[in-house]
């Protein structure tokens, strides 16, 4: 699947499968079975990052670039790592499931730039890498918090463990990607 967007079955589903993922793992530390046979484009080998959020409050969110298999399976592994190994977070807690509102980002594949004034706010997430430090944000964080261009790099940097401006003095690899991104709240897909 590259340029086609997932419907909105394909994209209730990733959500389904995401929620049904943290439920279980919640309750009984295993992961669900997948729903058999899997649409299509859910067989796709493509990376994803799923957010949680609780009461409008970033709670996790991993991702990978890389599939570990059909998307559905990239999905539901990361929605467990959001969920217990973000080390910003303690682990979730099955209290916690009411109050989280799930959102997923399927990724393009990387693309490697070589001017900055390729990316394009609200359309690009940025992933920099400089030896072993890594940093990555989504595109839609650039506008939820407003950035331009320059703030966005910056702050990709930091979340790299790198100086603030570390994207104007070269010797680093810039990648961009595009997302699908889509919520619970967006479609309607929780009930409570």
């Amino acid at each position: 699947m590259t340029e086609e967007r997932l419907s909105r079955e394909d994209r209730l589903l990733l959500l389904k499968i995401v929620r049904d993922a943290i439920e279980a793992y919640a309750r009984r530390h295993r992961k669900p079975p997948l729903p058999s046979p899997l649409p299509p484009a859910l067989e796709e080998r493509r990376g994803a990052f799923v957010t949680l959020h609780k009461l409008g409050q970033l709670r996790g969110c991993i991702g990978s670039f890389f599939a570990e298999g059909p998307l559905a399976v990239t999905v539901q592994n990361m929605a467990v790592a959001a969920g217990w190994e973000d080390p910003r977070f303690q682990p979730l807690a099955e209290k916690e499931l009411p109050q989280l509102e799930i959102e997923i980002s399927v990724l393009s594949p990387l693309r490697e730039i070589g001017d900055v004034k390729e990316i394009e706010v609200g359309k690009h997430g940025i992933f920099i890498t400089s030896g072993y430090r890594r940093g990555v944000l989504l595109p839609q964080v650039a506008t939820e918090q407003g950035w331009d261009r320059d703030a966005f790099l910056t702050h990709t940097c930091i979340k790299a463990g790198l100086p603030p401006d570390a994207w104007k003095r070269g010797g680093l690899k810039i990648e961009i990607f595009s997302a699908e991104v889509f919520g619970e709240k967006e479609l309607g897909a929780r009930s409570g």
